[in-house]
């Protein structure tokens, strides 16, 4: 499965989850009911993967974490905010760089239609 196909996947699952839930929930109930989905498309599905922080020689074990990674591919960030804020993308890519991932979805849940809380990231 290619890149496009995973993400396509994601989304699929995303809009799944948030007709069914709506928004207003926890970050956490969408996180565990989106990899529920996934896994039941047989996808490769890692919550709460760390991120160290490498710097030249020094590796930190910070505590930073992703969301969801996807067949060891995408880098899946939730949130449940009224909008996106820079933060959220600086995170985003800091997880993408970090992780080694070319590939990143961040999905806000807590908007009325899912569409208007996507954003994909490509290094």
């Amino acid at each position: 499965m290619d890149i496009n196909e995973i993400t396509h996947e994601i989304l699929d699952s995303a809009y799944k989850v948030h007709t069914a839930l709506g928004p207003g929930l926890l970050e956490s109930a969408y996180k565990t009911c989106l990899a529920y989905e996934l896994r039941k498309k047989g996808l490769i599905v890692e919550e709460e993967k760390p991120v160290p922080v490498v710097y030249e020689e020094v590796k930190l074990d910070c505590g930073y974490r992703m969301d969801l990674l996807v067949e060891n591919i995408v880098v899946v960030e939730l949130k449940t905010v009224e909008y996106f804020h820079d933060v959220h993308f600086a995170q985003e890519l800091t997880h993408l760089r970090f992780g080694n991932k070319k590939v990143g979805l961040l999905l806000n849940f807590n908007v009325k239609s899912l569409k208007d809380g996507i954003k994909r990231f490509i290094l």
